[in-house]
C-alpha cells in the first residue's frame, strides 16, 4: 500500500491532536494498579497505547473503551493476575520497557513480546537495574524480546542511569512501587517527567530535585479522572509543515506543553520559526495550550547532548526542515536512533538521498547542508511511524507528487495524520 502526497501552496486551518502517547501509556498502567475506577479522557488513538491497554486487561484490570474515553477498573497494587497467554506489546517499546518494572514484582511468571520490529530492540538498559532490584528476567540472546519475567519481591536501589532515558527511568520507578523503602534514579540529563507527575496524580510519594528522582515503596494508589493533553510529538509534524510551506497558518488545539518537552518549541523558535502559544489550560499537573504556527525562513542549528536527548523522537521531521534552512542542521549524540523502530539514521539518509538531498551520515548522527530543494521520489516508511510522517511533510514541498510505501505505519502513534494533512491542504 502507498500514499501519494501532492505538493501544496499553503496549509491553513485548525487541528486537534490525539492524546499524548507517553502520558496515555503511563495513565493506563497506573490506573490498572490503582484502587477504584479511573476515567481517562482523550486517550491516545495510537496502536502502541492500545497495546498497553490490552496487556493490562490480560493482567486482570477491567478496561472499557468508548472512542477516546477509557474507563479502567483498577485492581490495586497487588491485584494483578497471571495472564492466560504471553503479553503482546505490539510495536511498543514504551509498553515492554515500562511494564516490565511492574511485572518484575508480581508473584507469577509472565512472558511479554511483540512484533518483528520490537523483537530487534535491545532491552539491556532495563534488565540491569531490575536485576539489581532482585528481578529474574530471561531475554532472547540475553537482551532482546520476548522477555520472560519470574516475578519476586524487589529491593529498593539507588540507580544512576548510564544513558538518559525516560522509559528506563519509568521502569525503575514503577518497580520501586513494589520495593520496600525508597528507590532513587539519578539522571545524567533531565528527561520528560510524565511518570513523576502521573505517579503523584495517583497518590505515590515522589520527589524530584535536579535529576534525582525518588519514590517511596508500597503506596496506596487511588483511581483518578484525568484528561490527556494533545501529543506534542505529533504536533511537531504540523509545526514543521507550517514553517516549511509558504503562506501557511495552522492552529493546533490543546497541545501538551510540559516544560520537560519544551525543548522542541525552544529549538524551533531559536532558528526563527514563528510559533506562539495562544491559550493555556489550567487545572492539571500536565500543562496544555493552543499553538499557532505560521510559515517562516528557518536558520538551522546544531543539536547535541541534552538537546538531542530531549528531541530524539522529533529528529526525523527536523531533518526535513534542516535541508531547506539557511545554514543546515547538524545532529550529534543521537546513536539511540539506530535502535528505534528501524535504524532511523539510515532511514532518514536513504529517503533524503532519494529526494535529491545531500546528507553526511555519522555513526551517531548526520549533517545536512541548508538551502537544498526536494525532488519528487518514491519513499519508504521502513515500517516506522515517524519516518512515514516526516517524509510526508517533505513531500508537501517537493517538485512533484511523492509516494510513501507503507504509510499505515503512522497508525502506531497517529492514525488521523493523513486525514488531518488532507484537511489542512484543502
Amino acid at each position: 500500500m502507498t500514499e501519494t502526497i501532492q505538493p501544496v501552496r499553503a496549509l491553513r486551518g485548525a487541528v486537534k491532536l490525539p492524546g499524548d502517547k507517553s502520558i496515555s501509556h503511563r495513565y493506563a498502567m497506573l490506573a490498572s494498579i490503582a484502587e477504584g475506577t479511573s476515567k481517562l479522557h482523550n486517550f491516545s488513538t495510537g496502536a502502541d497505547c492500545h497495546s498497553t491497554l490490552g496487556c493490562m486487561q490480560a493482567l486482570g484490570a477491567g478496561v472499557e473503551k468508548n472512542g477516546t474515553e477509557i474507563t479502567v477498573h483498577g485492581v490495586g497494587l497487588d491485584g494483578l493476575k497471571a495472564p492466560a497467554a504471553a503479553l503482546d506489546a505490539g510495536n511498543s517499546g514504551s509498553t515492554i520497557r515500562m511494564l516490565s518494572g511492574i511485572l518484575a514484582a508480581q508473584p507469577f511468571r509472565t512472558t511479554i513480546g511483540g512484533d518483528e520490529s520490537l523483537s530487534r530492540r535491545p532491552m539491556a538498559r532495563i534488565l540491569t537495574p531490575l536485576a539489581q532490584m532482585g528481578a529474574h528476567i530471561e531475554a532472547r540472546d540475553g537482551k532482546f524480546p520476548p522477555l520472560t519475567v519470574d516475578g519476586r519481591p524487589l529491593e529498593a536501589i539507588d540507580y544512576p542511569l548510564p544513558v538518559a532515558s525516560a522509559q528506563v527511568k519509568s521502569c525503575v520507578l514503577f518497580a520501586g512501587l513494589y520495593a520496600g523503602g525508597v528507590t532513587t534514579v539519578r539522571e545524567p540529563i533531565v528527561t520528560r517527567d510524565h511518570s513523576e507527575l502521573a505517579l503523584q496524580d495517583f497518590g505515590a510519594e515522589v520527589t524530584s530535585i535536579k535529576g534525582v528522582i525518588s519514590i517511596q515503596g508500597r503506596p496506596r494508589l487511588m483511581a483518578r479522572e484525568l484528561a490527556v493533553p494533545g501529543d506534542l510529538s505529533s504536533a511537531a509534524f504540523f509545526l514543521v509543515a507550517g514553517t516549511l510551506v509558504p503562506n501557511s497558518r495552522i492552529v493546533i488545539h490543546g497541545v501538551g506543553l510540559n516544560p520537560t518537552r519544551s525543548v522542541l518549541l525552544d529549538f524551533l523558535a531559536a532558528g526563527g520559526a514563528r510559533i506562539r502559544i495562544a491559550q493555556l489550560a489550567e487545572g492539571s499537573r500536565e500543562l496544555s495550550g493552543d499553538l499557532i504556527v505560521e510559515s517562516a525562513r528557518w536558520q538551522g542549528g546544531v543539536m547535541e547532548k541534552s538537546v538531542t536527548a530531549a528531541l530524539i523522537d522529533e529528529i526525523p521531521v527536523l531533518s526535513i526542515l534542516g535541508a531547506v534552512s539557511e545554514q543546515g542542521l547538524i545532529v550529534r549524540d543521537a546513536g539511540e536512533l539506530r535502535v528505534k523502530e528501524t535504524d532511523r539514521i539510515a532511514a532518514i539518509a536513504e529517503n533524503l538521498q532519494r529526494m535529491g538531498i545531500t546528507v553526511h551520515v555519522k555513526q551517531d548522527g548526520f549533517e545536512i547542508p541548508g538551502k537544498q530543494t526536494f525532488h519528487a521520489a518514491a519513499l519508504d516508511s521502513f515500517g516506522d511511524h515517524r519516518i512515514a510522517m516526516a517524509f510526508s511533510v517533505a513531500s508537501l514541498i517537493a517538485g512533484g507528487p511523492c509516494t510513501i510505501e507503507d504509510p499505515g505505519a503512522a497508525s502506531i502513534s497517529f492514525p488521523e495524520f493523513y486525514q488531518l494533512l488532507r484537511e489542512l491542504s484543502a
